[in-house]
């Protein structure tokens, strides 16, 4: 077993000395305790803290309510408010932003409590917000340690997650009790690994109750005795560690060293503070600057300083696009666009409820609103009537360059920004229409269905069955990769090239590519030759996160999807019609029935209006005079996702959603 090993042992302590020097403390100082990340760490500080003075008391039978404080920052991420769903006291209180700033609002929260004597109390509070990047002063951990006297004592949790990727923690001058970081967020690899860095003031309060291998010196199976291991890192550290991922700890110390040597007076993670807050300031501002064509502003900023500090400040940005009449654009929106142009950014409220809604300036009236409305945390609801649900975030990091930021402005300003000079309209010479068409007035000229998810469309001549979850065979089959996700546009644009043709008298999906001629397969898969049975994730995307269990279709069209769209070891599955998925984001709570989709990301059916194409390409052809465009040729172009063509003479309907979705195929289309 080589994680038992003495060298593997030698190697693990110089990771922790490593750890400690890095953070400019010793062993003398603090201890190590190796988790799977902050999360972890957070959660063994809330299950082991000892809230009543008494070494030898057991928390668990003590009067809760006798028991000291546990004190949490609003603005906190999710991991720190589950404390407090297992924390071993009855008095939980959260202060608010501006009083943890404010010396003497401070103090109210932790000297001026009769009711905590005897007793030991628990402050949890961010370095740095992990919604904004917003920088608490660390000399409120000073602070809090002088509001303790004989009868009274506060330890201080550090969440130093965030703030520990790209700023220096120099534990020799501040001296949480506590300290809770990932690697991932510092180094990027290995995931699943952190540590809780506990004082030796800390270890007084640590009273761990389960206990794992190796973490006792003895334990006895027919009787309820143990004795726990003197170290505390020991005690805390059960079953086998990651050891691999620790030792490769090294390395990543090593390379910031080396990528960033220290520079006169500034060590690495000094320089990569003010790399990244640098170009944060230049983004942040650039952002603040950016108009519309009427001037209106293009981008609302979330952000507690003005970014003219570094000490208050990190390399993360906060926003949402407003359009020219100030109305929001949804994050979710922003993320595909980001994603097609191969740029990493996070959206939602980050973890961080209580900063998301207060920036966003949602009461709690609002937020259960949203929630009744379908929004949850990690969706793409990104707007409800209107109203944010969250915000897009750009987090800066040492490998980030100032040619980075330039082209996510560039890519915003080409999508949002309107640069057209306004002209005011002539109100009598618009068309004012009323509810009361003829029949004549609106015709379905054409039907289209997608068989399978993300290829070219089926023309359908005459009519069509509809089944409860839509057009028949529309998006029933989907393509997936080796690892079980579903192919699309977004990642392999050749697929718009494959064009499925449905042949109900043969019973067959027929498969065309122009290079690779055509492959046929059942259409009742179940009936051909050997089929398996698998279940795959739907889509990377979270619209669509859903697990499908669909029938493969074979070895032979997956080679030939293979070869077309020159990707290995490429599936054809189809789903189980057995196996229902159902419309998200109906609301079930009004009594309506939920409707049934197939691999549809939202809705049954969609609709373009032909109408609308054709204003769309005069626009189109008015940014580029030589482009000679066709009609159905610009409809062909529209990705995936529509079932219906309508002509409607009278009235001219612009979706939003549409003229997006078609814009960037257009820009993209293989010739």
């Amino acid at each position: 077993n080589p994680h038992t090993s003495k060298h593997t042992e030698d190697l693990i302590d110089q990771v922790r000395y490593e750890i400690l020097q890095f953070f400019n403390t010793n062993v003398n100082e603090y201890s190590v305790i190796f988790t799977s990340g902050a999360t972890q760490s957070l959660k063994i500080v809330a299950e082991s803290f000892r809230f009543a003075s008494n070494k030898n008391s057991d928390d668990a039978k003590e009067d809760r309510t006798k028991n000291g404080k546990f004190l949490y920052l609003r603005d906190s991420h999710t991991s720190v408010l589950g404390m407090r769903e297992i924390v071993n006291t009855g008095t939980i209180e959260f202060i608010e932003k501006d009083d943890l700033l404010d010396e003497e609002a401070l103090n109210n929260k932790t000297m001026k409590d009769s009711l905590l004597q005897n007793t030991n109390s628990l402050l949890v509070f961010p370095a740095q917000c992990n919604f904004n990047g917003f920088k608490y002063p660390l000399d409120i951990i000073k602070r809090v340690h002088n509001a303790s006297n004989q009868s009274l004592k506060w330890f201080v949790c550090l969440d130093a997650a965030s703030f520990v990727s790209t700023n220096f923690l120099d534990l020799g001058k501040y001296k949480p009790d506590f300290v809770c970081l990932s690697f991932y967020k510092m180094f990027g690899y290995p995931t699943g690994l952190g540590v809780l860095l506990v004082s030796k003031r800390g270890e007084e309060v640590l009273q761990k109750k389960y206990y794992g291998g190796g973490t006792v010196k003895i334990a006895m199976s027919e009787i309820k005795w143990h004795e726990k291991r003197d170290v505390l890192h020991e005690r805390f550290e059960d079953g086998t560690i990651s050891f691999l991922a620790i030792i490769s700890l090294l390395d990543g110390f090593r390379i910031i060293k080396s990528l960033i040597p220290c520079h006169i007076d500034m060590n690495s993670m000094e320089r990569i503070s003010m790399h990244t807050f640098t170009l944060g300031k230049f983004l942040h501002d650039t952002l603040f600057s950016l108009k519309h064509s009427n001037n209106n502003p293009l981008a609302k900023l979330y952000h507690d300083s003005d970014f003219t500090n570094i000490s208050q400040q990190g390399g993360i940005v906060t926003f949402n696009i407003l359009h020219d009449d100030g109305s929001f654009v949804g994050y979710a929106e922003f993320s595909c666009l980001a994603a097609i142009n191969n740029i990493t950014i996070r959206t939602g409220c980050f973890c961080n409820p209580g900063a998301c809604q207060r920036h966003l300036g949602l009461t709690i009236k609002d937020v259960k609103k949203q929630f009744d409305a379908g929004h949850i945390c990690g969706d793409s609801n990104d707007l409800v009537e209107g109203v944010p649900t969250g915000a897009v975030r750009v987090s800066i990091g040492y490998m980030t360059t100032k040619s980075s930021i330039d082209y996510l402005l560039s890519t915003i300003q080409n999508c949002f920004i309107d640069k057209k000079e306004v002209k005011s309209a002539n109100r009598n010479g618009i068309f004012h229409g009323n509810n009361n068409f003829g029949a004549n007035e609106s015709k379905l000229i054409g039907i289209c269905i997608f068989p399978i998810k993300s290829c070219g469309a089926f023309k359908v001549h005459n009519s069509w069955p509809i089944t409860s979850k839509g057009l028949k065979y529309d998006r029933e089959w989907m393509i997936v990769n080796r690892n079980g996700v579903a192919l699309t546009q977004k990642t392999s644009s050749a697929m718009c090239l494959i064009r499925p043709i449905v042949d109900e008298d043969q019973q067959t999906l027929i498969l065309q590519c122009e290079e690779y001629g055509s492959i046929a397969i059942p259409l009742d898969v179940t009936k051909g030759s050997d089929f398996r049975t698998h279940t795959s994730s739907l889509c990377q995307s979270k619209v669509c996160g859903d697990r499908i269990q669909g029938y493969d279709c074979g070895d032979k069209v997956a080679n030939w999807l293979s070869e077309a769209l020159d990707i290995p070891d490429l599936r054809l599955f189809r789903k189980n019609d057995k196996d229902k998925r159902l419309f998200k984001k109906q609301n079930d709570k009004a009594g309506k029935e939920m409707k049934e989709i197939a691999l549809s990301n939202q809705a049954q059916f969609l609709l373009i209006n032909l109408t609308s194409v054709r204003w769309l390409a005069d626009k189109v052809k008015e940014c580029n005079e030589s482009y000679d465009y066709d009609v159905d040729n610009f409809i062909d172009r529209f990705r995936g996702q529509t079932n219906f063509k309508v002509s409607l003479h009278k009235i001219i309907f612009i979706y939003y959603l549409f003229i997006y979705f078609i814009l960037i195929p257009f820009a993209n289309q293989i010739d």
